[in-house]
């Protein structure tokens, strides 16, 4: 099998090789860059399967690379920042721009790993369009104007495809299987991030939040998703 290719983009000479030694030690297959303008210039020539990035770089910011990305690249490459913001207005607009995952400096070895591990797991079952399961080749859901093909996951309202990004969908395939439940935060992080619940409320918050606004570009004055005060999300 192929190793997986990740994108590390950081200013920090000494953080960058830092984390391709800690990525190369795990046989993942790593490209640095240094800036935004030079992950750009990367990126235009090949995507790679995940993206840390940081967001105080020169040239062009992470806030201005994300943008890059989801909106004029149009790629649902999972981004995972790494940033020394702590502040939560940065991880909110962050979040809000389109990156998959935040994780602060200083930060530890093992979780990188773990969020670079789930990401691709989630990533790959994308790419693979199922795991050899025959439910998954035609399993597909239709909610008012929304339609869902989990085989491709390929999303249309109205007959028009929305671009979500991998844990976007990941939220609505949850959702839109059981409309009928109400799924807690800490339900859907832990199934969508595949990983221990930390308290991150506001991950799910922005990830739904993004999600609505997409589909309501969409289909204006319809509500697709509803929520639950005190207990979560669910279709409406």
């Amino acid at each position: 099998m192929d190793k997986r290719r990740i994108l590390i983009v950081e200013d920090d000479t000494d953080i960058n090789h830092l984390l391709k030694k800690i990525l190369a030690k795990n046989e993942y297959d790593t490209v640095q860059a240094f800036s935004g303008t030079e992950a750009k210039l990367l990126l235009q020539m090949e995507t790679p399967d995940l993206i840390l990035l940081d967001l105080m770089l020169p040239g062009m910011s992470g806030e201005e690379l994300i943008s890059v990305i989801r909106e004029e690249m149009e790629l649902d490459t999972p981004v995972i920042v790494l940033s020394a913001k702590a502040a939560l207005e940065s991880k909110v607009r962050a979040l809000r721009g389109g990156a998959d995952d935040y994780l602060t400096k200083p930060f530890e070895a093992d979780e990188v790993l773990a969020r670079v591990y789930a990401a691709l797991r989630r990533s790959g079952t994308r790419q693979k369009g199922g795991s050899g399961k025959e439910e998954n080749e035609t399993e597909e859901y239709t909610y008012k104007k929304l339609h869902l093909l989990h085989k491709s996951r390929k999303v249309t309202v109205g007959g028009k495809e929305i671009s979500l990004t991998m844990h976007e969908y990941d939220i609505l395939y949850l959702l839109i299987k059981d409309p009928g439940k109400v799924y807690s935060r800490e339900t859907l992080y832990e199934q969508v991030w595949n990983g221990g619940y930390y308290g991150e409320d506001n991950t799910v918050n922005v990830h739904v939040s993004n999600l609505r606004k997409k589909l309501a570009r969409a289909d204006a004055g319809e509500e697709y998703i509803r929520t639950v005060w005190g207990v979560g999300f669910k279709m409406a």
